[in-house]
């Protein structure tokens, strides 16, 4: 499904200086000028909540000043980034594999990593009946698409506990890339047997579906801390509008910090974006469960990055590379400094 929306914003088009918290200032590109529009990209999940919300509060539209906004909505991460190297859009909220995925193709040249946006909320489920890995002998399980972030955890792990699959369906275990919508309904139906999946598809096969959790990805990961979105700009839009990308990511860390301080209105503001990204909100149980399932943080994480290629390096859907350049974190860190927060680490893989 796509959306598109265009928000005219009132505001001064000069230059963009970030003030830190010591009141000093840090000048941003002085020869490069704000973008007349910003195009972004994001999904109608859960684990995009700041996207839904600064959208829906119109704090993009506050931060952004003189650029006006347009948005669109997307279903799965590879697309996401082919419509980032297409240019048809800037900047996207987007899973950290696509995101790695088009680095590592383009050697470098296609995308930054400019932020993290949430941590956990995903899961493997599977019908009440699978209560192991050798169950799974046999059985079709879905993804959001080939190559995704939940794609690539999937197979990881079953990879892990002796079942081999392959990128055209086959081996011990059918993976079959289905959106999102589809796999609730082929579940529904008996068709599927399981799937890894996002917020708010996991807490919805739980509770509309009858399915169970076997696998919490946060048990996988040290302190339970993985990423499952990040915030990315295509290297061409950052090089010629760095004003306009801070101005982003100010609009960015004050949606993450407004879900954070308002945890009792999140739920429906994010509802109500829903109905305009996807066309009707969740019921009151599926949105609360998701989200008590993630955190939203505009840390990405990057320490993490080096072992999330690994996994797709195993799984076949990646290829080793040099991660260094893939994080640009120095904005970000403008932004955060200037609220007084701590800033971020890009774990030796960018500027910071």
């Amino acid at each position: 499904m796509v959306l598109t929306t265009l928000v005219g914003l009132i505001g001064a088009g000069a230059a963009v200086a970030s003030v830190n918290s010591q009141g000093s200032q840090e000048t941003v590109a002085a020869d490069t000028a704000p973008a007349a529009v910003l195009k972004l990209g994001y999904f109608g999940n859960i684990t995009h909540g700041p996207a839904l919300a600064g959208v829906e509060k119109g704090i993009f539209a506050k931060d952004l000043g003189a650029t006006a906004l347009e948005t669109q909505v997307f279903t799965t991460g590879p697309a996401t980034v082919e419509a980032l190297n297409a240019g048809a859009i800037d900047a996207a909220y987007l899973g950290p594999n696509p995101a790695l995925n088009s680095f590592v193709q383009s050697g470098g040249e296609s995308i930054r990593i400019i932020a993290g946006v949430a941590a956990g909320g995903a899961q493997f489920v599977v019908r009440p009946s699978i209560t192991n890995a050798e169950d799974l002998r046999g059985k079709t399980i879905a993804t959001p698409q080939l190559g995704g972030t939940q794609d690539v955890a999937l197979r990881k792990w079953l990879a892990d506990r002796g079942l081999v699959t392959n990128t055209s369906g086959g081996g011990d275990v059918t993976i079959t890339p289905t959106t999102n919508a589809q796999t609730l309904r082929l579940f529904q139906d008996g068709k599927i047997d399981g799937a890894w999946v996002a917020e708010p598809w996991t807490s919805r096969l739980v509770l509309q579906a009858g399915a169970k959790v076997l696998v919490n990805e946060a048990d996988l990961w040290d302190k339970g801390e993985f990423s499952t979105t990040v915030l990315a700009v295509s290297k061409s839009f950052l090089d010629e509008h760095p004003q306009t990308v801070q101005a982003l990511l100010k609009g960015h860390v004050d949606s993450v910090d407004w879900l954070d301080k308002n945890p009792d209105d999140a739920a429906t503001v994010i509802n109500e974006a829903l109905k305009v990204a996807i066309g009707k909100p969740l019921e009151e149980d599926v949105i609360a469960r998701s989200l008590s399932e993630l955190k939203f943080t505009s840390d990405p994480l990057a320490a993490t990055f080096p072992t999330l290629l690994a996994h797709g390096v195993s799984a076949g859907v990646s290829k080793p590379a040099d991660l260094n350049g893939l994080f640009d974190l120095t904005l970000l860190n403008n932004v955060l400094k200037a609220a007084g927060e701590k800033p971020v680490s890009a774990a030796g893989l960018g500027t910071e």
